[in-house]
């Protein structure tokens, strides 16, 4: 049975990054992650892919989480990403989360550079000796080209703050059979909206969301729905998200979650380069238009 930290259980926004003019705008920070908690979202991540962190300045790094912290403080739990490709880095990055108040950090893997498997746990074991807060892994491959196998989860899996790990691999059938070997000591998060029904229904704890910026609470309902065994009802929701969640991957995340947002007035529409604001903003505003008309 696992007994670590449940740092996420159902659905957890990653929010974006709004900015204004250049520059981080945390007016609109502060209205996307009052949508969320208002909408039955518990857990809020920030400066993760979807909030463009590879982008983001250290000076810019601390006015965001300070922002999310003050935004979340007694309504949502706050887990930061703090991952890199170089340890050094992600050590630091950790120790400023736990400085600045989060409850938790999101720790991608080595990315460009990457590692063997052997490196990838000593990647974690040391993040893990520089801080008391719970550890999220994230395994991403296809935006960092490296994947976190067994031989790395067998070595850090029993470590007390490794307490999770996001999968966005794709691989569903790889995912059942890493919780079978690995769900009593790691919890396990999808990484993917489109396969929450199915995640769940192998041993998931719930879902890292970016779909969620834009529509909270047909995703924390969605999830809801899961945990109470209402399955029919959950896989009603689920086909009427679907059209939804495949516009707004049809570009590259968080493309067209801003742009949703900013159709929903919470959000200027800008974007970081090499990131570019979508070419879909007709179809992306028809499926919020249909979500609207379908409730």
């Amino acid at each position: 049975m696992n007994t670590k930290t449940k740092l996420i259980s159902g659905c957890a926004t990653a929010v974006v990054t709004p900015f204004k003019n250049g520059y981080v705008d945390p007016y609109a920070l502060e209205r996307v992650i009052g949508y969320q908690i208002e909408n039955g979202i518990k857990t809020i991540v920030v400066l993760g892919t979807t909030g463009e962190s590879p982008t983001v300045t250290y000076e810019e790094r601390d006015e965001i989480i300070r922002c999310a912290r003050e935004a979340t403080r007694g309504k949502a739990t706050l887990v930061v990403g703090t991952g890199s490709n170089s340890t050094k880095t992600a050590v630091r990055l950790t120790q400023r989360a736990q400085e600045l108040g989060a409850d938790g950090v999101l720790c991608v893997t080595p990315y460009y550079n990457k590692s063997t498997q052997q490196g990838l746990a000593e990647h974690y074991l040391e993040i893990s000796k520089s801080t008391s807060l719970p550890i999220i892994m994230y395994n991403v491959p296809s935006r960092t080209g490296l994947k976190i196998d067994n031989e790395c989860l067998e070595r850090v899996c029993e470590v007390e703050n490794i307490v999770a790990i996001k999968e966005a691999g794709g691989d569903i059938c790889e995912v059942e059979r890493k919780i079978s070997r690995f769900g009593d000591s790691l919890w396990f998060i999808s990484g993917s909206d489109e396969l929450v029904l199915p995640f769940y229904s192998i041993g998931g704890a719930g879902v890292i969301s970016a779909v969620a910026n834009a529509i909270p609470k047909e995703m924390s309902t969605l999830c809801a729905l899961i945990e109470q065994s209402r399955y029919e009802e959950a896989r009603t929701l689920t086909h009427k998200l679907s059209p939804f969640i495949k516009e707004l991957y049809a570009e590259v995340n968080p493309i067209p979650v801003k742009c949703a947002l900013s159709q929903l007035g919470l959000i200027e529409n800008e974007l970081r380069l090499p990131l570019t604001p979508s070419t879909r903003e007709r179809q992306i505003m028809a499926e919020l238009i249909r979500l609207r008309q379908e409730k």
